[in-house]
């Protein structure tokens, strides 16, 4: 049986704390794209390893600035 991935756009923006007109503005694609993706358009590879960059970008933050705060 097939798992069905989970919506990339939805998953972006939660990771980042984010809506989708942000992510939007924050990848340079516009609206209109971010929608059509977040109602099930297939993204390419490169936009998916996109979004996984600026989710692990995000937390590698998070982590630096714990540290520094430490």
């Amino acid at each position: 049986m097939e798992q069905k991935e989970e919506n990339l756009v939805k998953k972006t923006c939660r990771e980042l704390g984010i809506n989708q007109k942000e992510l939007a503005n924050l990848t340079g694609f516009s609206e209109a794209v971010i929608s059509r993706w977040n109602r099930g358009a297939n993204l390419t590879e490169s936009t998916k390893k996109h979004f996984a960059l600026l989710i692990e970008n995000s937390k590698l933050k998070t982590h630096i600035i714990s540290k520094v705060i430490d």
